[in-house]
């Protein structure tokens, strides 16, 4: 049993001790703060991002370092995990992407904006957050659907292109990798030939109005590259 005086000193002592070292925190994360949240790289599309993503109320479905709402995926990582073309691309048309799956409203952004927004999720994604989010399990690019039967048909083996790699698999499978709102591609070449496939390319809205595919924002490079390595799909 502590006496008057001593419960005194305890208490006056444990709170002396626990305020300095709340001070000391204090003063240790300020010290930190710019080079942790990268100050530096703060610029005028950064702001104007965050003005966007405010604007919108974003954080009513998503959620950035761990706050906001749970409704949507986390978006801390976003560029990282997807890359600047996907989500380009996605923001033009949310639906388009994943029919019948999202909900997100198509904003109709301007180029300028998207840019904006997108170097404002950038600009979160390299804020070190000692960890958060944790990496998942399976990594976007990972994602599996059931493999296509094995033929015994020569394959011409051609490097998937890093635009592919980038967009068309968020959508589409090769060889068992990518993603299932659209057909896997393994023998794509061999129902098509590559005019077809390039001019598909330039408009799936021409070739079948009313397809899910959206136009992808390709360069006549990007466009030829992609045309043919899926053209040695066979």
């Amino acid at each position: 049993m502590l006496s008057k005086s001593q419960a005194r000193a305890f208490f006056l002592g444990g709170t002396f001790l626990f305020g300095a070292i709340f001070v000391f925190l204090t003063i240790d994360t300020l010290r930190q703060n710019d080079t942790r949240t990268n100050a530096q790289n703060l610029t005028e599309d950064v702001l104007k991002g965050k003005e966007i993503w405010e604007k919108n109320n974003c954080m009513g479905c998503h959620t950035l370092l761990g706050e906001g709402a749970y409704y949507a995926p986390d978006l801390t990582k976003v560029v990282e995990r997807r890359g600047v073309s996907w989500i380009d691309v996605f923001l033009d048309d949310p639906q388009a992407m994943f029919p019948g799956e999202r909900k997100m409203v198509k904003y109709n952004f301007t180029k300028e904006e998207k840019g904006q927004v997108i170097a404002f999720l950038d600009w979160v994604g390299k804020i070190d957050a000692n960890g958060w989010p944790p990496k998942p399990n399976i990594p976007i690019g990972s994602i599996t659907t059931a493999a296509p039967p094995q033929t015994t048909a020569n394959v011409v083996k051609v490097s998937q292109p890093e635009k592919f790699s980038q967009i068309c698999v968020a959508c589409h499978a090769v060889g068992g990798k990518g993603g299932n709102v659209g057909p896997a591609l393994d023998h794509v070449g061999s129902k098509f030939d590559a005019d077809y496939l390039n001019r598909w390319l330039v408009d799936p809205q021409v070739i079948k109005p009313g397809t899910n595919m959206p136009k992808l924002p390709l360069s006549d490079t990007e466009r030829k590259d992609i045309v043919t390595y899926l053209s040695a799909l066979k």
